[in-house]
């Protein structure tokens, strides 16, 4: 299926310094993610890099036990420190940042409103974890009537038998599930 530039927009998940620092291998998928991201800008795809994202003091986050506890407690993914940046082979400067407060892309942001507004249909994406936000954002994104494309080998997943059911048996019920070279082969490069 070859895709529209105009109507497609490629998102990057997660990759952002200090959840590369939690989750040990997840490296390992940076040179797919990478050829991916350049592909995407030859292309004229918009970009968009989605991470975690709080304000100062972590009012996003409640006093009370959440899976986000330990980042309040830690004063993680502030925006603007180093453990919200993102990783500097997936993203430059100037390219559009969307920031979310929980698991999925189009979590308490604005993402939704910047891809209806840009006029997109179609969203390619890739992220860290594949149980984690490529999986809250593939449901969403199906939910929203985007034609979802996950790229396998830029994902990662501590868990590879996880990864592998996720990609094999779940995600093709909502996506098309490629590799990154399979992905760049089918748009005709």
């Amino acid at each position: 299926m070859k895709l529209d530039p105009k109507k497609t927009a490629l998102l990057t998940l997660d990759f952002q310094k200090g959840i590369l620092g939690f989750v040990p291998g997840a490296e390992a998928v940076i040179p797919s993610a990478s050829r991916a991201v350049e592909f995407a800008r030859k292309q004229q795809f918009l970009i968009v890099h989605v991470g975690l994202g709080f304000s100062e003091g972590h009012p996003e986050i409640p006093d009370t036990e959440s899976r986000f506890k330990r980042l309040k407690q830690n004063n993680l993914f502030v925006k603007g420190t180093p453990s919200a940046e993102f990783h500097g082979s997936i993203a430059r400067p100037g390219e559009l940042v969307v920031y979310k407060q929980r698991v999925g892309a189009f979590s308490e942001n604005h993402l939704h409103m910047i891809l209806r507004a840009r006029g997109i249909e179609s969203l390619v994406f890739f992220g860290i974890s594949t149980s984690g936000i490529t999986l809250s954002t593939l449901r969403r994104a199906s939910d929203l009537d985007f034609r979802c494309i996950v790229l396998k080998d830029a994902c990662f997943d501590a868990d590879p038998e996880v990864h592998r059911v996720l990609t094999e048996k779940i995600f093709p019920a909502q996506a098309t599930v490629l590799t990154v070279d399979a992905f760049i082969a089918e748009q005709g490069e």
